[in-house]
């Protein structure tokens, strides 16, 4: 640092000095010399030798450096600094050099730099001070001011002072392989996660468990005052724990030194030569040792079935976990480790209080000031907006996605509306209609409702809430659009007790109560507000105490393969018959208004299809919610029926 010096050409004269091949022209340059090569020799060839310390009275050995010495800058040869510097300290233990690191925690020189630089500031005037030392002894060569890659403190924005200092380690070696052992038996979401964090438990040698922070869980440890010798032992690390239990982490900082000894000449007759130390726990260790505080010592089953966290918990909490519990209790604390991405604005820009793009959950659940700005979109659709993304990577938020999501939310309370105010004079105590009296479509409901169950229930045992939002959106999309748009004639005109009504109402009612169950951890609000408006006597005086509602078995089993065949052909006539609906709509001249308007003609050259439908036809036309509907084969009988101007449509598995 300072300010640019060149040196006096006179007192470099007959000067030799060592410099990198490649260098040798960049170096004469910023000097303003002309440099005359007296000698070539390998850089291995200097090792081995010894050189004056330019500022302390000692030698000091050439030593070969790694790939982070460069010939980009610079004459070759570089400091090596073991007690400052992560690469320079492998390097010094690789030649074995001595660890010097002259630098208190306020960041000043102690008395081992000497007493000129003693309380200097390292990177102030102890830097001044250095540079005026080297040019006093004529060590200094040329001084400049040049651009280079430092870290710096995230915080304070100064630069950060690597040294050496004093710290408590774990072995990890010793356990390592049982703790890649133990991480066979885990369970991964994403499977991803293990090939992420496999390779750093590999790695991992040793744990520097302690800091110097000014908060945090103190390490109990006395020193002696003269030598530094350590004094911690079972009996000081069980009086400590039983004071920390009682008074909590304070009194470490708080009480003297003679309280915190157990009783005995042996250890309260020391107190005047001891210290405290000051190092407190690495609060990995202190996360990742919560399993002994949250399960273990409250009588849970021991593993957790999960640890969900960020992405970025494969280096601190997830692997401080495993550690700490392979080491203390011989397996993973966790069966399951779940990872998440991070929420990222509408934009995909990581959210930042100065770029002013925080989403604020509470804003999202309560709205702003300025509804229309900022509306209420309450606590359910927030939940189903996190369970309707793929967590598994980053995710983004937004008001224009916030308002998709109250439609899908919206579209769901709208569904359990229609089903819940059409069983207010039904109860299935005494109203219910056996499942082998029931039609066949209101069976084929029921079974693509057991189907939706078990799909659910899959997907939220493997966590897979996106897949639990898609099969709900879809499953109520197939109540709205075909059931209970089928349905309304049974349940607005038939009579209230007849037996088709009743069917239906059975139906809807079983429907509801599993529906409610499904949904319940996704939007709880809407389920329970629902639960608690159900018309008939609850099993539960909660959603949440009644339990997973699931699909008896007859449900499944007492319908044939070919009759949901049957079902899934007539819904995809019917989804075709709509579109043909809709198209001739357009035409103004048909004046064609509700579907009962019209007949419906199905061509198909599938005779065993074409005998179906017409044995099951009243069935079909009920679906398709027409006046008439037809069956033909032949393109002559289809021209006789409907004339020469025919529109024709394709349905899967009705050719």
């Amino acid at each position: 640092g300072g300010a640019e010096a060149k040196p006096d050409p006179a007192s470099m004269v007959g000067r030799t000095l060592i410099i990198g091949t490649d260098l040798v022209d960049t170096v004469a340059a910023k000097l303003g010399l002309t440099l005359e090569t007296v000698c070539t020799v390998k850089g291995a060839a200097l090792e081995g030798f010894n050189y004056t310390h330019p500022m302390y009275d000692r030698e000091s050995p050439v030593v070969i450096g790694g790939d982070y010495i460069t010939t980009e800058t610079g004459t070759g040869l570089v400091h090596t600094a073991p007690g400052h510097g992560q690469e320079d300290y492998i390097t010094g233990l690789k030649f074995n050099l001595p660890l010097r690191s002259p630098v208190d925690d306020k960041g000043c020189f102690t008395e081992d730099a000497g007493d000129d630089l003693v309380g200097k500031d390292v990177l102030g005037d102890g830097n001044t001070a250095c540079i005026e030392r080297l040019r006093g002894s004529g060590a200094l060569i040329l001084q400049e001011s040049y651009g280079h890659k430092y870290p710096y403190d995230w915080r304070t924005k100064k630069p950060t002072i690597f040294r050496a200092t004093e710290q408590w380690f774990a072995s990890v070696a010793g356990f390592r392989d049982q703790a890649l052992a133990a991480m066979e038996e885990i369970t991964f979401i994403p499977a991803s996660g293990s090939k992420r964090m496999t390779p750093m438990v590999k790695g991992r040698n040793d744990w520097c468990i302690s800091r110097q922070r000014a908060w945090g869980v103190p390490i109990p440890c006395f020193y002696d005052k003269e030598t530094r010798v350590p004094l911690m032992d079972e009996t000081t690390i069980k009086w400590v724990t039983e004071i920390v239990r009682t008074k909590g982490t304070d009194a470490w900082w708080e009480m003297e030194i003679e309280e915190l000894l157990p009783r005995g000449a042996e250890y309260r007759g020391r107190a005047d030569s001891l210290v405290k130390g000051f190092d407190t726990m690495d609060v990995w260790f202190d996360s990742g040792s919560s399993w002994a505080g949250v399960v273990k010592s409250r009588g849970l089953a021991y593993p957790a079935d999960m640890y969900l966290e960020g992405s970025d918990q494969h280096r601190g909490w997830f692997q401080s976990s495993l550690l700490t519990g392979v080491a203390a209790a011989g397996k993973a604390p966790y069966k399951t480790i779940l990872t998440h991405g991070f929420v990222l604005d509408e934009k995909g820009f990581k959210m930042s209080k100065s770029l002013g793009n925080v989403i604020d959950p509470r804003l999202v659940i309560e709205g702003g000031k300025d509804q229309k700005k900022d509306p209420a979109f309450g606590a359910d659709t927030l939940r189903l907006w996190v369970a309707s993304t793929d967590y598994t990577s980053d995710v983004l938020i937004g008001t224009n996605i916030l308002k998709q999501t109250s439609d899908s939310y919206r579209k769901l309370r709208g569904t359990l509306r229609f089903l819940m105010g059409n069983i207010g004079d039904f109860d299935p105590a005494t109203d219910a209609v056996p499942y082998d009296q029931l039609p066949p479509f209101d069976r084929y409901a029921l079974k693509r409702t057991a189907t939706m169950v078990k799909e659910m229930e899959e997907a939220y045992d493997s966590f897979a809430y996106s897949s639990v939002t898609q099969t709900l959106l879809s499953f109520t999309t197939f109540l709205s659009n075909v059931y209970l748009d089928t349905s309304k004639d049974r349940l607005y005109i038939e009579s209230p007790t007849s037996a088709d009504r009743r069917a239906c109402q059975t139906v809807v009612a079983a429907v509801t109560e599993r529906l409610l169950a499904c949904i319940a951890p996704v939007v709880p609000h809407m389920a329970e507000e629902a639960w608690q408006a159900l018309p008939y006597p609850k099993t539960a005086k909660s959603v949440f105490l009644a339990g997973w509602q699931s699909a008896p078995a007859e449900w499944s089993e007492g319908i044939t393969a070919e009759e949901a065949q049957f079902w899934s052909a007539s819904l995809a006539v019917r989804s075709e018959f709509n579109k043909a609906l809709e198209l001739a709509r357009t035409d103004k001249a048909l004046l064609l208004g509700a579907s009962r308007e019209a007949r419906a003609v199905v061509y198909t050259a599938d005779a065993a299809f074409a005998a179906t439908l017409r044995a099951r036809s009243n069935e079909v036309r009920q679906t398709l919610i027409v006046s008439e509907f037809a069956v033909v084969s032949t393109e002559a009988e289809l021209k006789a029926m409907c004339g020469e101007s025919v529109s024709s449509t394709g349905a899967p598995g009705a050719p």
